[in-house]
């Protein structure tokens, strides 16, 4: 894809009308809250944890109400935020390119207007899908142009709730602790955000170095020459495999439980506003129903991605093939399933992510008093999910609600991720609803701080003696009335 000639000028050009449009919509609004301090330390109203595009959009999304004192930490290094140019293999995204919803409803900053700027509108009528290290440019383009905060290289390894219902967050960067002090903290932090990327018991038998998850990073060029074993059918399997294959594998096994491919994208299908706005209202049990439904189903991978693995003829399809064991034979391992033995070099586990607040340094204070599906409802026998149990019970902003005895502080810290969506619907798993994600959260955030301060503002409130009117502004028509 190539540049307009003038590419970098009208790339300038939008920005000028980006900062004009704000202008028109008054935004970012004026700050509104009281600065406080603790420890003889300034305070931040919002700490926000990962710089990815749900951290950047929902920072965006707190400025433009009025919220401002606001610090994003990342343990990336800058412009290596999120999966799209580490751990993502994907060509495209699976997203409509008209997809707008990082721009809260601002043209001038959606992902077209970005485009058209650099390529024309031809060449974006042109594109099928958005090239994945295309995006990344987008969000690095999103975050400058907008002046977003962020502390990159840094890594948040405790939060901690303290009485007066700060959270005390520890931070490592380059080599150095510190702590500091926020209202309010936004976990943006992925997929994996809860938890950790999910291996089976039987990944631990063999040596690590054959073993990789599919969002693991690693050299996907050392894996030419090589017999590779993806386990798995959803979209990262695909996305691996692929990888691997066009890496000069030497072959490909993808060894899939089920007993053939899953075809239908249930949420895509029935996807609308109404469901963006009305998931949240819906009845604990309508929700479960919906979401055990869609892991029973299981999301498919796109057909165009089923196809980049399809068309290698050194790629094999095994069906009804969960994997049973695994044994490493000097260079190699033996794969044991349901129809025989196979030899791989290096195996990839396409298996999803498990929600473990443990596992997490930054998250295991917090285990205990983090309200869970398992404690808010119990599904019907025939629609047992331990995944979807283990999902945060969340409350209408995204903010942990508290189990029996826990310290209502925990309501201070907002689930801003992947595991959101049990409670929410999948407004935090894709590009085109997170606009309406970020609104909702930073609205009642925004909500929550005014109430806390409440006494404050209506002080001010009764303080304020401003006049409007001076005196001067009329004549008494019966002065001497009185005479």
């Amino acid at each position: 894809m190539h540049h307009l000639p003038d590419s970098q000028h009208r790339l300038h050009q939008l920005e000028l009308r980006l900062r004009q449009e704000l202008k028109w919509l008054a935004l970012p609004a004026k700050e509104w809250i009281p600065a406080r301090a603790h420890q003889d330390q300034a305070v931040l109203d919002v700490a926000i944890v990962g710089a990815g595009m749900l951290g950047l959009v929902a920072a965006a999304a707190l400025r433009n109400i009025g919220v401002s004192n606001i610090r994003i930490f990342d343990k990336a290094p800058e412009n290596r935020e999120g999966p799209w140019v580490t751990s993502a293999r994907m060509e495209t995204l699976r997203t409509r390119k008209e997809a707008a919803g990082t721009a809260l409803g601002i043209p001038a900053l959606t992902f077209r207007a970005w485009f058209e700027a650099q390529f024309g509108e031809t060449a974006f009528d042109a594109m099928h899908l958005v090239p994945r290290p295309m995006w990344m440019d987008y969000l690095i383009w999103y975050r400058r142009v907008l002046g977003l905060p962020v502390d990159n290289d840094t890594e948040i390894t405790a939060l901690s709730l303290l009485d007066n219902g700060l959270t005390e967050l520890t931070r490592l960067r380059n080599g150095q602790t510190e702590t500091f002090f926020a209202r309010r903290v936004i976990l943006a932090t992925g997929i994996d955000g809860l938890g950790q990327p999910a291996l089976p018991a039987i990944a631990k038998t063999i040596s690590p170095a054959r073993v990789a998850h599919s969002s693991d990073e690693f050299d996907v060029a050392s894996l030419a020459g090589k017999r590779i074993a993806v386990v798995g059918a959803a979209a990262s399997a695909m996305d691996n495999a692929a990888a691997a294959l066009e890496a000069g594998a030497a072959r490909v096994d993808i060894f899939i439980r089920r007993p053939t491919m899953p075809r239908v994208d249930k949420f895509t299908g029935i996807g609308s506003r109404g469901m963006t706005y009305g998931f949240l209202g819906l009845p604990d049990a309508t929700k479960w129903r919906y979401m055990a439904e869609g892991e029973r189903f299981q999301l498919p991978a796109p057909r165009h991605s089923v196809l980049r693995v399809s068309r290698h003829a050194i790629a094999h399809f095994h069906f009804a093939s969960p994997v049973s064991a695994l044994a490493e034979h000097g260079d190699h391992i033996e794969i044991t399933t349901p129809k025989g033995n196979y030899e791989a070099d290096f195996i990839i586990f396409a298996t999803g992510f498990s929600i473990d607040f443990s596992v997490r340094p930054e998250l295991r204070a917090l285990d205990p008093y983090v309200k869970r599906w398992a404690d808010a409802y119990t599904p019907p026998a025939d629609l047992q999910n331990e995944g979807l149990a283990a999902m945060p019970y969340l409350g209408p902003g995204f903010q942990f609600l508290p189990r029996d005895g826990a310290p209502a502080a925990i309501s201070n810290i907002y689930c801003f991720a992947f595991p959101a969506v049990m409670t929410h619907g999948k407004i935090t798993s894709g590009i085109p609803s997170i606009g309406e994600g970020a609104t909702r959260l930073a609205q009642s955030l925004a909500r929550s701080i005014f109430v806390e301060d409440r006494d404050i503002h209506l002080q001010n409130f009764l303080d304020y003696d401003v006049p409007e009117l001076l005196g001067d502004e009329w004549t008494e028509a019966d002065e001497d009335f009185s005479a």
